[in-house]
């Protein structure tokens, strides 16, 4: 085994939180860790989502054994259908995970591929590679830890993961089989970063079931709970509050009402069906019999707690009397979002409860403590942090190192990085082929920098389109020049600003004594110029200009 390597190559997940992709290779053979999506940011305008670019793959195709997935989360299986469709290989991962996997399949209508699910201990052979499934604790059912051997060794990836010992479904993270690999030899260790900043342990779940059985307990009216629809531990602790004080229960939102499916269909989720009522029976019953489950919790603008809230909703809004409780704590970025709907619901005149009230929350990630004891279970020769920004990983690294790690052995890794791994070192062997890839509808990676320049210089001054027809034959504007202006200046109010433009593009035209086809180009960039340089000087402004020209000649 000494002289046998293997490579680890982060395609996402490093340096970021999301885009978590990971190639694995030994030899001939190569498997992908996980295939997640990031939201965009905010200059991002227009786009649903970003991906990994996973041109690497498309090279090595014939190489790739199948896909092991460690949860559902969409940081982990949001770009699965966009990368199957380019590099189609069997799927591996719990009941859970591969049920939401399936429906985006289903949805971008994308056939053939083998879905294959495994069960708690579970190891399945994909080339030289013999990949064990250990059962975490996360945020989400059917969560795994990878314990991946090759002939160079065992890798470990955690996932994402949390050591509770009173988890809500009863299955406690699986730290026999981690310490059992690591009596064995663990090579290398690639372990959640996310709340490495956070010192001790991350609270259990069932301190939020306590908190939602004593504000349901007091409800006089409707309770409106918004949360992650993943969450399946936490929503069957609150249909259980919801039964004990005799409420119905409605799913409201897209996702929440689709994920609520597919767990009741695989036994995650049991409620019983005499509790559970369509969104449309819900005047039929008393607003003390009734607790709604809704997405929302991140202030997402077409969620079903934001339009209630902003009364957009077809069928529900906000009264006086509910109890709205948000089970979350904004992902970094959302704020604003979480914000605005917090002080919307105020003004409709409900009962809000977030975290900054009550123990409405929990996270699904471990803190030091943790970390600390995944490290003293698996005992690995190399560490490589993951899942986390670059600060996560720092520090990651620096726990590593007080935990008995040679700093030499420890790799802060970057996106596109080849970390090649024997029992005899570690090294860094080259880049290969990365970024992102945006997804806009139905394109997928047709928006690059230059559109989203344009839609950014559009969002902020506006859009001045000049058109006109000329007779080139006999030398005259027959039609035009008319301006068309969107956001930028209200035409009715600024007949000054429009008739200088007008002005400026006619002083162009006959400026030419005579005009040739090939001069239309010219012409329109010296338009752009001379109307860039008018409306500065006049207004301080910097519009898109776009002139249009119908040559009658």
């Amino acid at each position: 085994m000494a002289n046998k390597k293997v490579r680890i190559i982060p395609l996402g997940g490093v340096d970021e939180v999301g885009k978590n992709i990971t190639v694995v290779e030994c030899g001939n053979d190569i498997i992908v860790v996980d295939c997640g999506s990031i939201f965009p940011k905010e200059d991002m305008l227009g786009i649903d989502l970003v991906i990994p670019d996973v041109s690497y793959l498309v090279a090595n195709k014939d190489r790739i054994r199948g896909y092991v997935f460690t949860h559902g989360h969409e940081d982990h299986i949001g770009a699965t259908p966009y990368v199957l469709d380019q590099v189609p290989a069997p799927i591996f991962g719990s009941r859970m995970t591969l049920a939401l996997i399936e429906n985006k399949l289903r949805e971008r209508h994308i056939n053939g591929i083998e879905s294959i699910p495994v069960e708690p201990r579970q190891t399945v052979q994909l080339g030289c590679f013999s990949v064990q499934f250990i059962r975490v604790n996360h945020s989400i059912a059917g969560a795994y830890a990878l314990a991946i051997t090759s002939p160079a060794g065992t890798v470990i990836f955690t996932g994402d993961f949390k050591i509770d010992f009173t988890p809500p479904d009863g299955q406690v993270t699986d730290l026999s089989t981690l310490a059992a690999a690591g009596e064995r030899g663990v090579l290398a260790l690639l372990c959640d970063s996310t709340n490495v900043e956070r010192p001790g342990y991350t609270l259990s779940e069932k301190r939020v079931a306590e908190t939602f059985r004593q504000q349901i307990s007091t409800a006089a009216g409707r309770v409106i709970i918004a949360m992650f629809s993943s969450n399946i531990n936490r929503v069957q602790q609150v249909a259980e509050c919801a039964v004990q004080f005799g409420r119905k229960i409605c799913f409201v939102g897209r996702s929440m009402i689709n994920v609520s499916t597919v767990a009741m269909e695989l036994g995650m989720l049991n409620i019983p069906r005499d509790s559970l009522i369509d969104m449309d029976d819900i005047d039929n019953y008393r607003d003390d019999q009734v607790l709604v489950i809704t997405t929302g919790s991140q202030g997402e603008p077409m969620s079903g707690l934001t339009r209630m809230a902003f009364s957009e909703h077809r069928k529900l809004r906000i009264k006086q009397s509910d109890k709205i409780i948000i089970s979350s704590t904004p992902i970094p970025g959302n704020e604003v979002y979480v914000s605005r709907v917090i002080n919307q619901l105020y003004r409709c005149g409900a009962e809000v409860i977030y975290d900054a009230m009550a123990e409405v929350h929990v996270s699904g990630h471990a803190c030091q403590e943790e970390i600390k004891l995944m490290h003293a279970l698996v005992k690995p020769q190399y560490v490589i942090p993951v899942h986390g920004e670059y600060r996560m990983l720092w520090q990651h690294a620096e726990l590593a190192e007080s935990m008995g790690t040679p700093k030499e052995n420890i790799i802060l890794p970057e996106i596109g990085q080849v970390i090649e791994l024997s029992s005899d070192a570690i090294a860094l062997a080259g880049l290969v082929p990365t970024g992102t890839v945006l997804v806009d509808g139905l394109g997928i990676g047709d928006v690059g920098n230059v559109v989203l320049r344009n839609r950014k210089h559009l969002s902020q001054d506006g859009l001045i389109i000049v058109a006109m027809a000329f007779d080139r034959t006999n030398g005259v504007l027959v039609s035009g020049p008319d301006v068309i202006s969107r956001g930028f200046v209200y035409v009715k109010e600024n007949e000054d600003i429009i008739e200088g433009i007008r002005q400026v593009v006619r002083d162009i035209i006959n400026s030419y004594q005579r005009i040739e086809g090939s001069d239309w180009p010219s012409i329109k960039n010296r338009i752009k110029d001379e109307l860039r340089r008018f409306i500065n000087e006049r207004i301080q402004r910097n519009p898109m200009i776009l002139p249009v020209i119908v040559d009658l000649g």
